[in-house]
């Protein structure tokens, strides 16, 4: 997992606001364009998803597979895969969030493995097209209250 997709948003929200938004993943496909489905497997000791399994349907790629999340308070999150799926064979990202003036920044970063070949540009394009959705979706779920 080498090259990695990066993407920012500013949403109108405090980080706690945005965090637990990104937290709900019961209600991602009310948001997250690709996601069709998303289940909280375990919880951490602090109350958040550790393991969820998502069903995915972005296009080209259909796939089932579970991520396990790394919490760090309101500022980050991370996950990498824990089952991988048919076609997802790595997948490691992060929400990172900092307070500003206008609200909190959101960076997502983003690094998809596949099974299949497929040409670097690409799947950076592809990469691309689910952080900017993701971010477009989570702004307007935040700021929508």
């Amino acid at each position: 997992m080498a090259d990695r997709t990066t993407s920012s948003i500013t949403i109108g929200a405090g980080r706690s606001t945005v965090m637990t938004v990104i937290a709900d993943f019961a209600a991602y496909p009310e948001w997250a364009g690709q996601v069709k489905s998303a289940q909280v497997l375990s919880n951490g000791e602090d109350g958040r998803p550790d393991r969820v399994r998502f069903v995915l349907d972005a296009g080209p790629i259909s796939d089932e597979y579970t991520l396990a999340y790394t919490w760090h308070g309101d500022e980050s999150v991370d996950w990498v895969i824990a089952e991988a799926g048919k076609m997802v064979s790595g997948l490691t990202g992060s929400y990172r969030l900092a307070e500003t003036g206008a609200g909190t920044e959101v960076t997502y970063e983003l690094a998809v493995d596949l099974k299949v070949p497929m040409i670097g540009m690409i799947k950076r394009k592809a990469e691309k097209v689910i952080i900017d959705t993701a971010l477009k979706g989570l702004k307007k779920r935040v700021e929508a209250g």
